[in-house]
């Protein structure tokens, strides 16, 4: 294999037939250059799928009411599904075992100002526990803790956002600004990496909302986190039973879909995951339909060196030259042209994912990337490609007679 004779062969080929080797070359080049970018293209959409949902715990599970679309139990349809403070406490007693955190949600909005500086804010009123349940960081201070909520607290925690619109330069913690023309302290001030936008809202205790708003005991959304142990199959059992318990408090029929509202993220995760592996499939398919017609450009330009070289084959094999030996000459020839312009093509997308890679940021398509695995499958893939290429034109030279060689003309 690393006989000089035979490379000073290959190279000398290569330089008779300079065209027709960068063409070759440049096929297979590009088609490992797409198949790269086309499975990084896939993985920065699975990963701007799977950053949406950075802000929450992948193991939620968010229930909202409704407006039912079917008669059911002496009540006709069009009812307002309302939720309650008790159903927190329902849902922790029926499911002991499953439930890990849980959380109501009441949400408002509110105008907030502090001196001369005002802005309209979202208000989430929470239980303390939606601090683990959503992911929120604080950066500065504390979350609303059980104290805040059993003494109805006006305590408030605010996003990053609203701390920079409000208090410019000056620190928020321990001051108080005046939400919807009451006083809140601030306790805290959070970070989110969800998005931009829930670092615009402003957290409170759900009581003290609930309070502020005719002592109502309302919630909009019930937020809760279930056994992180259990899998795919187990979590959407798990919901189904939440759903289907839910349904029978508030009297919905089974079947209708519009009264209530259960949304698991590993549903979400399921489906993001057969998408992308759908879309990863069909870059790999057209990747190797593009290597393939490569494959096929190097066996035909092998077959015409074989045919060029068809008297110096003859007088090599007369000369005791054994068909193995003519057969490694070929092969090493095709897997040269094959390794050198894959690998040209590979560090090309390489460089192009390293560049701009960074700058794709959004939502729905995040940091396009390649792994290791994927590279050393990619090198794999090449010397395979370059092995069937000129495994024809290696045996069929091998088997070239002599006599019939010296007699080409």
């Amino acid at each position: 294999m690393f006989d000089r004779d035979v490379w000073q062969e290959i190279f000398n080929t290569i330089k008779t037939n300079k065209l027709r080797t960068f063409l070759t070359g440049f096929s297979v080049g590009w088609a490992i250059f797409i198949l790269v970018m086309l499975l990084a293209s896939v993985n920065g959409m699975q990963n701007g799928f799977t950053n949406q949902f950075n802000d929450d715990a992948t193991n939620s599970i968010f229930v909202r009411p409704g407006t039912t679309s079917k008669a059911y139990a002496g009540f006709e349809a069009g009812r307002r599904i309302q939720l309650k403070n008790d159903d927190i406490e329902y849902i922790k007693r029926s499911f002991p075992e499953d439930i890990e955190y849980i959380s109501a949600r009441y949400y408002a909005n509110g105008t907030a100002r502090y001196k001369s500086e005002t802005g309209s804010y979202s208000i989430q009123a929470v239980l303390p526990e939606d601090q683990i349940i959503e992911k929120t960081l604080v950066m500065a201070g504390r979350y609303i803790n059980e104290a805040d909520q059993v003494n109805k607290a006006k305590v408030a925690v605010i996003g990053r956002k609203v701390a920079e619109d409000l208090f410019k330069k000056e620190d928020p913690v321990g001051n108080f600004v005046e939400i919807n023309g009451l006083p809140f302290r601030v306790i805290g001030i959070f970070t989110d990496d969800g998005d931009d936008n829930a670092e615009r809202r402003i957290h409170a205790p759900l009581s003290t909302y609930q309070r502020i708003y005719g002592n109502t005991n309302d919630i909009n959304t019930i937020a809760l986190t279930y056994n992180p142990t259990y899998d795919l199959a187990k979590a959407l059992e798990f919901s189904g039973r939440l759903e289907d318990l839910m349904k029978r408090r508030h009297k919905i029929d089974p079947e209708d879909q519009a009264g209530l509202y259960v949304w698991n993220y590993a549903e979400a995760f399921e489906n993001i995951s057969s998408f992308t592996a759908v879309l990863k499939g069909i870059g790999i398919g057209v990747g190797f339909l593009i290597l393939i017609a490569g494959i096929v450009g190097i066996g035909n330009i092998m077959v015409f060196t074989i045919k060029e070289r068809t008297k110096e084959i003859g007088v090599r094999k007369a000369l005791g030259a054994r068909p193995r030996q003519i057969v490694n000459l070929v092969l090493l020839e095709s897997v040269f042209i094959t390794a050198i312009s894959g690998f040209v093509g590979l560090l090309f997308a390489w460089i192009i994912l390293a560049a701009l890679g960074p700058m794709f940021q959004t939502p729905a398509f995040s940091n396009p990337s390649v792994s290791a695995s994927t590279v050393i499958t990619a090198t794999i893939i090449l010397i395979i490609a370059g092995v069937l290429a000129g495994l024809l034109p290696a045996m069929k030279a091998a088997n070239v007679k002599p006599i019939v060689a010296l007699s080409d003309k």
